[in-house]
């Protein structure tokens, strides 16, 4: 990719971060709506700790902080839905998505750093805020060492890899069934369940627990929660988190290629 082609998708990144950060009071909203949930789950962990100390491999603190990251994580990685793919299956849905596939750039690389401008807005907008009142007002288990801070940073750019990875093939989906609202739903509900955000995957027993860790949405919140508490070795975490981000972006511009051939095909 040359100087000119990374200007431009640097400049779509900002344009992504500008467009959401209008959104000021849905971000307001998302902030509240993230503290309440938050402040749920905190109080469901605390009971369930009590009686189950160490459950997982954490103590108190660590699953509180878990917690509260999620919530920091939750609209950042678009684990709920949210992010570009809705536009993307849109545009595929009215037809507009052929002027994308003319654009003298790569549709893949396109949506993928209007996705990565978005989550840094919403890390930054929505995620922090949530994520400083629960270290306020709860005890947390934060590392003191800026090593790990960058650590962790490092596991979530690999996070939103994945995250849109994911979703950028659920969007394609809308090219052979024109609503992919069925598939987006079901996607919603794996990436809640698979990620860890109702609960860490280190409690989930046996096989089951050894399944769900192994599937790409656990790079999405149990690989970075497990490197900012000091529980998994990051350079392990950025392997297992690459080799997903690079298999489903491969398999994304497969698919690609694919739709790319039925729209030239219908539209000649």
């Amino acid at each position: 990719m040359g100087v000119g082609a990374g200007r431009l998708y640097a400049a779509v990144a900002a344009g992504g971060f500008r467009r959401y950060a209008t959104y000021r009071v849905a971000t307001a909203a998302g902030v509240f709506t993230n503290t309440v949930f938050g402040l749920i789950l905190v109080y469901t962990y605390l009971a369930l700790w009590e009686e189950r100390p160490h459950l997982g491999g954490y103590d108190q603190a660590q699953a509180v902080t878990y917690v509260w990251l999620g919530q920091a994580l939750l609209s950042t990685l678009a684990i709920g839905g949210g992010g570009v793919e809705d536009e993307l299956m849109e545009r595929i849905r009215t037809g507009d998505i052929a002027i994308d596939l003319y654009r003298p750039s790569d549709l893949q690389l396109w949506w993928l750093s209007a996705d990565l401008g978005r989550a840094l807005f919403q890390l930054l907008g929505r995620g922090m805020v949530p994520f400083g009142f629960g270290a306020l007002f709860f005890p947390v288990a934060l590392p003191a060492d800026v090593i790990t801070w960058a650590a962790f940073l490092g596991a979530v750019l690999l996070a939103m890899l994945v995250g849109f990875g994911i979703r950028f093939l659920v969007a394609l989906s809308a090219f052979w069934l024109l609503d992919g609202t069925g598939v987006s739903q079901m996607a919603w509900l794996a990436g809640f369940f698979c990620s860890g955000m109702l609960l860490p995957l280190n409690v989930f027993p046996g096989t089951l627990g050894e399944v769900v860790r192994a599937l790409p949405w656990s790079s999405l919140l149990q690989a970075p929660a497990d490197v900012l508490l000091g529980q998994a070795d990051p350079l392990g975490t950025y392997a297992f988190q690459g080799a997903w981000a690079l298999a489903l972006l491969a398999a994304g511009r497969l698919v690609q290629s694919a739709a790319a051939r039925r729209v030239v095909v219908q539209g000649g």
